[in-house]
């Protein structure tokens, strides 16, 4: 049985990392709030706020008593990426996805958590802060959309009757490879856009049909919603036409398709 299954069986644990994830959602908040939120550059020149931090250290101690035998890979700690070369089962987060749509004050921000099993991701966690949602889902289970209450629903994609792909596209990156992509689309198309790891929630929920992404992500940036689209009917494969794969030598990811299946 793989650990996904594992725990996706254990009740009682998935209520505590459905909680972890609303835990990590307030930190998230309380910075929100905040007129100045502590911005800093990166080595890599992206930004990160104290609203990341906060949300990576209420993930990794939660995690670390939940599930002690299971390490982390956090996209707000360095070191730990040497943890996938030695560990074939893990968990990847990505505390704050959508800094730069958090420091815009758009709402359209998430917090992520993915089960990572030999090289592929099985369970995800997406958290949506501002509208108060949680996504999860993944091969062990079906994707759910719950409420901070617990009240939750089934999502999966239903393709729309009218005959037009609607296209995802990022808010700050649609380059002109992606650009062209879509203009290559037969037939009509409309273009939704959205921020963070929204645009694969979109195809879950059936408000997209496609999602090309042809420029530079991260495995942390797609794990988690990639398991919440496939637990939705949904598939994500690189831009080949070949699997998704994580622990990679290098953290960046392929450029890859999202889309539902027909």
């Amino acid at each position: 049985m793989s650990m996904a299954s594992k725990i996706a069986n254990d009740e009682a644990l998935i209520k505590s990392i459905k909680q972890l994830m609303w835990k990590a959602g307030d930190a998230i908040l309380e910075v929100y709030k905040r007129d100045d939120f502590g911005t800093e550059i990166k080595g890599d020149d992206s930004p990160v706020t104290q609203a990341d931090l906060a949300a990576h250290n209420v993930l990794v101690a939660g995690l670390a008593e939940l599930t002690p035998d299971i390490p982390v890979v956090s996209e707000e700690d360095k070191a730990s990426l040497t943890i996938p070369k030695a560990n074939p089962v893990y968990w990847l987060i990505d505390p704050l996805d959508g800094t730069k749509e958090f420091i815009k004050r758009n709402g359209e921000f998430t917090c992520n958590l993915a089960l990572i099993e030999h090289n592929r991701v099985t369970l995800g966690f997406v958290g949506v802060p501002a509208l108060e949602e949680l996504y999860v889902g993944g091969s062990a289970i079906p994707s759910w959309r719950t409420g901070p209450a617990g009240k939750g629903m089934r999502i999966k994609h239903v393709r729309s009757s009218r005959k037009i792909t609607r296209v995802v596209a990022s808010k700050s990156h649609l380059n002109e490879e992606t650009q062209a992509f879509i203009d290559n689309i037969s037939g009509d198309v409309e273009l939704v856009q959205a921020g963070s790891s929204l645009k694969f929630l979109k195809i879950a929920t059936g408000d997209a049909d496609l999602y090309p992404r042809l420029a530079p992500t991260c495995e942390w940036d797609t794990a988690a919603a990639q398991a919440v689209l496939e637990g939705a009917g949904g598939k994500v494969t690189q831009a080949n036409g070949g699997p998704m794969i994580y622990g990679k030598d290098e953290i960046l990811n392929p450029h890859f398709i999202a889309s539902a299946v027909e």
